[in-house]
């Protein structure tokens, strides 16, 4: 049965890529976290999705001119501020609240625009320090970085993001190493969907909000469905 993951948490309704968002998914008995990773000036993996500040929060310019103790002093609450002062977490932080559940994490690397040198292996090794292997899959639309935690970690849930058509995905992410496939919900036709899965390579596909795309990706079949409305995708799940 289709999986279902908050992305960047439950960001429908709560901030995006918060600690009150990704427990909003937990409370509400979602299967799985979305979020997105960079590095601060001075190396620490901070959560956040854009790579600058100005948009989701109440810092300006980019998030790697600032280290940790600067970012931290700026309220992500975004859209909502109802739900109070909300810091940029960690990866750390988010894993370490992730011991008292069982959810799934994928991590994306956000290393398209900015370069960030060694963040695959930071991240590689925050997975291991945490026994996380079998729960977190890292992906990215930077597929060179993706070919290089395959070579750092074979072992690793790896997805390729994309949102383009691709010819014959599941075959292409098989020769980069990646074990999945993370598409736009558009690109993700249920053809692509049932080829791939025959060929043993999950579809995760993003951003899945709208009803009539919800519904046609869980008949489908598709491994998971990356949401911001992870209420709304288990409602509809339970009608299947």
């Amino acid at each position: 049965m289709t999986k279902i993951i908050g992305h960047r948490g439950a960001a429908g309704t709560h901030p995006e890529n918060t600690m009150i968002s990704f427990q909003e998914v937990e409370r509400v008995g979602a299967d799985g976290i979305e979020l997105d990773v960079q590095l601060s000036k001075d190396g620490e993996i901070v959560v956040i999705h854009d790579e600058t500040l100005d948009r989701t929060t109440t810092g300006e310019g980019w998030v790697k001119d600032y280290n940790l103790k600067e970012l931290r002093r700026f309220d992500a609450s975004y859209k909502f501020p109802e739900y109070g002062v909300c810091k940029i977490p960690t990866l750390d932080e988010v894993f370490n609240w992730a011991l008292s559940n069982d959810l799934f994490i994928n991590v994306e690397l956000k290393n398209t625009t900015v370069l960030y040198e060694g963040i695959e292996e930071k991240v590689i090794k925050l997975i291991r320090t945490y026994k996380y292997e079998n729960r977190v899959v890292i992906s990215s639309f930077n597929h060179y970085s993706l070919v290089e935690c395959h070579k750092q970690a074979p072992d690793l849930n790896l997805g390729i993001l994309y949102s383009e058509p691709l010819y014959e995905p599941y075959d292409y992410a098989k020769r980069l190493g990646a074990n999945s496939i993370h598409p736009q919900y558009k690109v993700a036709t249920d053809l692509i969907v049932q080829k791939s899965q025959q060929s043993g390579i999950p579809v995760r596909t993003y951003t899945v909000n709208k009803t009539k795309d919800l519904k046609r990706l869980i008949a489908v079949g598709a491994a998971a469905i990356i949401t911001d409305y992870p209420k709304k995708a288990l409602d509809i799940k339970k009608s299947f």
